[in-house]
């Protein structure tokens, strides 16, 4: 996959960013943006703003909500606010603590807001003391949009002693998860609801932040790599 704007399914595209380093691990970046019925986008997980970037967002729509999923996902939040200072921030679940210095106009809850119901569902993934993830449903493209729960790095991204922990910590295909030591955080009783109403979800299409997405049996991909919070 190229630079830019990449249509994923009706109304979704996704773009590739550029690689952060977390922890000393290598971790590239992925954005998606969605077309709302009325034509407003909803920004997830925004990646480096570059000029060609924001010339192809601009020809879909007016840029409305930027959205972060979780509060280690905030690092472009600042630029994409100055670039479109009449969209709406909003941070998750302990974000806006974390980042004093951004004004979030609010934060994310276990229901979508109203703005964006019609379109989108969102889940809130309880159960961990350290980290909440946002896990959102775009219905038109029957995509599950996943942050750091699933992580799918391909064999070989991480090199040396950061290849063998990653797959010891079961984020590298084909088991594709959350790293152990994040699922070590969770009650799994206080998750049941949440994983319940994902794989509720009709899922037919996945898009992940992090890593290799699914070529096939989406569905099938979810439940696999969220079997470990199932009581």
């Amino acid at each position: 996959m190229g630079p830019g704007l990449f249509l994923f399914g009706a109304d979704l595209w996704i773009a590739e960013g550029p690689v952060v380093s977390f922890f000393g691990f290598a971790y590239p970046t992925r954005m998606a943006v969605i077309r709302l019925s009325n034509g407003d986008l909803f920004v997830w997980s925004p990646i480096a703003l570059s000029e060609a970037l924001k010339r192809e967002v601009d020809a879909l729509g007016p840029v409305r909500y930027l959205i972060s999923p979780n509060k280690l996902h905030h690092l472009f939040m600042p630029e994409w606010k100055k670039a479109y200072p009449g969209a709406r921030l909003y941070a998750s679940p302990g974000l806006a603590k974390k980042r004093r210095d951004i004004s979030f106009d609010a934060e994310l809850g276990d229901a979508p807001a109203p703005e964006w119901a019609a379109d989108i569902d969102q889940v809130m993934l309880k159960g961990s003391f350290a980290l909440t993830d946002m896990v959102f449903f775009h219905r038109k493209s029957r995509t599950a949009i996943f942050n750091d729960i699933i992580q799918n790095f391909r064999p070989g991204w991480f090199k040396g002693w950061r290849g063998w922990l990653a797959r010891i910590d079961g984020i590298t295909a084909p088991h594709p998860g959350a790293p152990r030591e994040w699922r070590a955080t969770f009650n799994r009783r206080k998750a049941h609801d949440s994983l319940a109403r994902i794989l509720a979800w009709p899922i037919e299409h996945v898009v992940i932040a992090h890593g290799e997405l699914p070529k096939s049996d989406a569905a099938n991909f979810v439940k696999t790599s969220l079997a470990w919070l199932r009581d």
